[in-house]
């Protein structure tokens, strides 16, 4: 298996072949999720004693399995977050797989990790922190904002021991009620309690509200959490007020950008996320709206030195690692062991340079404002608030849950379009999710006509 060989050789061309054929293939259809019954009259077998060979492994990953798999980067996926990978992150991400790096230190990957630091502190800077910031590229935004909130407790107890006093019998976390559900994962990770704050008539986390949390729930509270860009509609928290509150309290300052942020990017956009440059540590998912391919998550600390006294791992046989003066990515975050992953964003980034960025990011916005309008003009469809971003949710008049899940299902059945039914305040809406440059207005369209 490890031998430089024909057969191996014979093994890695045919998985580039097939790897090559699917990153430049034009027309790659949405696909569709199989049964468990299906999938096991048409797949099984593939493990045995004496394996099946490469070729026969890519023909049935690539006629059975894949198209089994509904496809996150095509134009017409609008449901959750897309995924929109630039073929150059694409194509760069088998480099770092075959490439082998460990990611997880500066002595055994420098090179990656000062390529990685470049994105980090290029990014750093577009958020408004200030030189000396730095993190991390983490697994995804759950992780991220464990890793962080993990941090904000540790500075809270340090504090305390510096003053003297006891911790309180229960920490808590503030945030959103429209807060993503990984905060409510990763305090229930950490045994901690949420303080859900209800947001004003515009969905947004105001200051106001988050100082009257705070003053009830006193010490308890080690971290605020504001949301820069929510899941279901795009709405970014009032989150200069909240730094006020929250500053002026003396607590942690976390922002959620996972699939939002990334707007900051866009000169016209900046407005909308004032404050972030008071954050104590934030996150953006490169592989939302920064084009990156799975899995990928930007975690950003004002001052990472926090970070390292909160996830350093010791042990004697990491000694040697940690000894030295150079930030090791593993020291930041909860995660040992990691391969490089914000590489293929580095390369494309290298690659293409930053305004390229800023032009795709702008294109979500632009299509989202523009296909709100055409469902505001459309009989029997309307808006059920304003794109702040690029989410659009909107409504069928007199439709149920069953009637949206009915028409979502006939829409991929057609291989029109994966669009999946949300809901807000408890009534069954719609969502388009834009993130690709390739999903045009033409194709939105081309849905809403179906809901005629």
């Amino acid at each position: 298996m490890h031998a430089i060989s024909h057969d191996t050789r014979s093994i890695v061309d045919e998985v580039l072949d097939y790897a090559r054929r699917r990153a430049v293939y034009e027309n790659v259809p949405l696909d569709k999720p199989l049964t468990p019954r299906d999938l096991s009259r048409l797949a099984s077998g593939s493990i045995s004693a004496d394996g099946i060979g490469a070729r026969r492994a890519i023909a049935l990953f690539e006629n059975v399995l894949a198209p089994a798999c509904v496809t996150t980067d095509h134009p017409a996926y609008l449901s959750f977050i897309p995924s929109a990978p630039t073929k150059a992150a694409i194509a760069f991400d088998l480099v770092v797989s075959a490439s082998s790096v460990y990611g997880g230190s500066w002595m055994e990957g420098s090179g990656a990790v000062f390529a990685e630091n470049e994105v980090l502190h290029w990014l750093a800077a577009e958020f408004g922190l200030p030189q000396g910031a730095g993190g991390v590229f983490m697994q995804g935004g759950t992780i991220g904002n464990l890793s962080a909130l993990v941090t904000a407790r540790d500075v809270a107890r340090r504090r305390n021991r510096d003053l003297g006093r006891p911790d309180p019998g229960r920490w808590a976390v503030v945030g959103s009620a429209e807060a993503h559900s990984s905060i409510a994962s990763a305090a229930a990770v950490m045994d901690v309690d949420v303080v859900d704050v209800p947001t004003g008539d515009d969905g947004r986390l105001h200051g106001d509200a988050v100082a009257r949390a705070l003053d009830e729930h006193g010490d308890a509270v080690f971290a605020v959490v504001a949301t820069g860009g929510t899941t279901n509609f795009g709405i970014v928290d009032d989150i200069a007020s909240v730094a006020d509150a929250v500053k002026e309290r003396g607590v942690w300052l976390h922002i959620d950008g996972a699939y939002g942020l990334a707007a900051m990017l866009v000169d016209r956009m900046r407005p909308v996320f004032a404050g972030v440059e008071k954050a104590d540590s934030l996150i953006v998912d490169p592989h939302k709206w920064l084009f990156a391919p799975f899995d990928a998550c930007a975690l950003i600390y004002r001052d990472p030195d926090q970070a390292l006294l909160a996830h350093t791992q010791k042990a004697e046989y990491l000694d040697t690692l940690t000894g030295g003066a150079d930030w090791n990515p593993s020291d930041l975050g909860i995660q040992l062991t990691r391969r490089a992953r914000g590489l293929p964003l580095w390369f494309s980034l290298a690659t293409h340079g930053t305004d390229e960025y800023r032009s795709a990011i702008e294109h979500g916005i632009d299509l989202a404002r523009e296909i709100a309008d055409e469902i505001e003009r459309r009989p029997g469809l309307s808006l059920v608030r304003d794109p702040q971003l690029s989410v659009v949710v909107f409504r069928r008049e007199g439709w149920s849950l069953a009637d949206y899940a009915a028409w979502s299902d006939q829409l991929l059945e057609e291989q029109l379009g994966f669009v999946v039914p949300s809901s807000h305040r408890g009534e069954p809406v719609l969502r388009f999710a834009i993130v690709s440059p390739l999903t045009t207005f033409e194709l939105l369209t081309s849905i809403l006509d179906t809901l005629a």
